[in-house]
């Protein structure tokens, strides 16, 4: 593969999400010059809170984000509504002593304005609607909604479930209804039953409820979440708080206590979809990072966690490229994407199998499944030793 020692390949990144975000801070490490567009006026986060994995953690720290004192590390246990413990997802001492648990627990806004500070100066460009993209063997073009132009080497879509540049490379296709939906908030009340550090997964027959630790901007608290059955093309209840309630009263505490003592405004609900997938990210001059790549449920609780991991080993893949030659560049991007697809593909099927073994199994079963699950090893064998070895190998990858 041709390199150069100055490359200075021109890149454009779609998108200023966690995906986008990170491809610009590792593309910009690998010394090409990066514009990072994003459609708002500013970089909006979608939702409110969020779990962080080591890889991710470790990515971030290699990208130059400040993350000291981000997010409250925890230990997650899989329980039933008696309290009897399903799974202990098992963390190996080394990654207990970096990063403190499995996950950390935060808000989503914080994470962003910790990489918008990391963001080289001139690079982040608001306001700017691509309305389509044209490429030869020579450039990407970018047409904007007020008519101009721009011409680059690279183009990286980060532009989400909904992405421009997956639909015109690969064309449209259908999202696949998970017919699930999820209500989440957070507090920083004092409320009796938390433990700090933890995060519990209940279920119910139907229903999933769960909490976890959070730190945001040096205060401690807690996230929650419900989530259950739905048709995907109902409305939404006029009343968030209200629906949360109503799914979280057969928890046992301190669930039922952290949604009473969350304001409404911090209360959202998502539809919990994602996309078919892609046997291939990257054509001629454009490549897929994050949800446009491998659109992820929250149920996996590692969308966000995957979009940074794809950012920090793309910019990687291309160190030393010279953009300008068309074979290299598209070898580097096939050194990006082979290694991710498994992965990413492992983590979205996972989070859709677990929906429809937890929501979505006929009732006469529902007795037979909470069986295996509470008397075998199934589940911790799936979820909570699985987990450890992914993350294990994953961080093995990532260079601080």
């Amino acid at each position: 593969m041709p390199v150069s020692n100055n490359p200075g390949g021109r890149v454009a990144v779609l998108g200023a999400g966690p995906a986008g975000m990170a491809a610009a801070l590792s593309i910009a490490q690998a010394g090409h010059e990066v514009t990072l567009y994003e459609r708002y006026r500013e970089a909006r986060p979608a939702g409110n809170i969020l779990n962080l994995w080591p890889p991710p953690l470790k990515a971030l720290r290699a990208l130059g984000v400040d993350t000291e004192d981000l997010g409250s590390p925890t230990d997650t246990e899989f329980r039933n509504l008696r309290g009897h413990v399903r799974v202990h997802v098992m963390q190996e001492p080394e990654t207990k002593r970096a990063y403190g648990g499995g996950f950390i627990g935060l808000l989503r806004p914080e994470l962003y304005e910790r990489m918008l500070a990391a963001i080289p100066p001139d690079t982040l460009r608001f306001n700017q609607h691509v309305t389509h993209i044209e490429q030869d063997d020579h450039a990407v073009t970018l047409h904007f909604a007020d008519g101009t132009t721009a011409e680059h080497d690279l183009l990286v879509g980060a532009d989400g479930i909904d992405s421009l540049v997956r639909r015109t490379l690969w064309g449209d296709a259908p999202k696949r209804e998970h017919r699930l939906h999820i209500f989440g908030g957070f507090t920083f009340a004092d409320v009796p039953g938390t433990e700090a550090n933890m995060c519990v997964v209940s279920h119910s027959r139907t229903v999933q409820g769960s909490w976890t630790s959070i730190r945001h901007k040096g205060r401690d608290g807690f996230q929650w979440w419900v989530l259950t059955a739905a048709d995907p093309d109902a409305p939404a209840p006029s009343d968030l708080k209200a629906a949360a309630t109503a799914l979280g009263t057969e928890f046992p505490a301190p669930l039922p206590g952290l949604i009473a003592r969350t304001e409404p405004d911090n209360v959202q609900r998502w539809v919990l979809r994602d996309r078919p997938r892609l046997k291939q990210w990257s054509r001629g001059r454009t490549t897929l990072v994050g949800d446009a790549a491998h659109p992820t449920s929250p149920y996996a609780a590692y969308g966000a966690g995957m979009s940074i991991e794809d950012g920090y080993f793309l910019g990687r893949a291309l160190r030393g490229v010279d953009l300008t030659d068309l074979a290299a560049l598209q070898g580097a991007l096939q050194s990006y994407e082979d290694p991710r697809k498994p992965h990413t593909a492992r983590q979205v099927q996972q989070a859709w199998m677990l929906g429809k073994v937890f929501h979505h199994t006929p009732a006469p079963l529902r007795p037979v499944r909470d069986f295996i699950f509470d008397h075998t090893p199934l589940l911790q064998k799936v979820a909570g030793d699985t987990n450890p070895r992914e993350i294990r190998k994953q961080l093995a990858l990532i260079q601080d």
